[in-house]
């Protein structure tokens, strides 16, 4: 399938009310074995990634070898690709962009795209992170491949009170209209599990929602009510597999 057509693919997975379930993977084998277990489509995790080659979370794995884990799963598995691109290895708009493109050159049709500061604090304004976007979906237009750009808010995650999280839904509101505005394919909000909650989001945000698949969050089904368009698994298969093998592996040493 040419690029063009799973990114066109992928666009249509996303489906309010019919979520599109992504079990991230982090490397060609794991992405052949969830392709094999019936996957409509892939997804790489940022934290995932980084740990099965050695490195921390928050852009410490090379973008050329991140670039390079992407290409061999392109080349691996004929299903359409989402690059976990955290914050672009890019505070400016032309800078990520730039690095964008080298997530295309490797196949991918999407990329998660978030508007933390990684390596500082805080979140990029609304006006800068719109901006970024921006760019790089005028980048991906020049190119002709209608790249997914999944536009993630921390706004959630760097809240640790769950209780204060109904003072932020007007924001990410506001985030997901502006980022929409800027040429955004989804909205994603992490650590978001109030079921009020994410169900205002969804009925309010014009692009399809992304929630992550956590404990304390709702099932599929009940999010897949709530209006949500795309549950995303993150760093959770990465370490189940790590722990069953640990475990594996300490029966044939005990």
């Amino acid at each position: 399938m040419q690029q063009t057509d799973k990114a066109r693919t992928f666009h249509a997975l996303h489906v309010k009310g019919s979520p599109l379930i992504l079990y991230n993977t982090w490397d060609a084998g794991s992405a052949a074995a969830v392709a094999e277990a019936g996957a409509k489509a892939l997804a790489t995790g940022s934290w995932s990634v980084a740990a099965a080659h050695g490195y921390g979370d928050g852009e410490k794995i090379p973008v050329e070898f991140l670039a390079q884990v992407a290409r061999r799963i392109v080349e691996t598995v004929d299903l359409p690709l989402s690059v976990d691109f955290e914050g672009a290895y890019a505070t400016d708009p032309q800078g990520a962009a730039d690095n964008v493109s080298r997530i295309l050159d490797a196949g991918a049709v999407g990329i998660n795209f978030e508007d933390q500061i990684v390596g500082g604090s805080g979140l990029h304004t609304i006006a800068d992170q719109a901006k970024r976007i921006a760019a790089i979906r005028a980048m991906a237009e020049a190119r002709g491949v209608p790249l997914f750009i999944n536009a993630r808010t921390d706004l959630f995650l760097k809240e640790s009170d769950r209780g204060r999280h109904s003072h932020l839904i007007a924001e990410a509101r506001e985030r997901a209209k502006a980022f929409a505005d800027a040429g955004a394919s989804g909205f994603f909000a992490p650590a978001l599990v109030d079921e009020v909650l994410i169900e205002d989001l969804c009925d309010a945000a014009p692009l399809p929602v992304n929630i992550m698949a956590l404990k304390s969050a709702p099932d599929a089904a009940t999010l897949g009510r709530l209006g949500v368009a795309r549950i995303s698994h993150g760093p959770g298969p990465y370490r189940s597999a790590m722990a069953w093998l640990k475990d594996a592996a300490a029966a044939v040493y005990g």
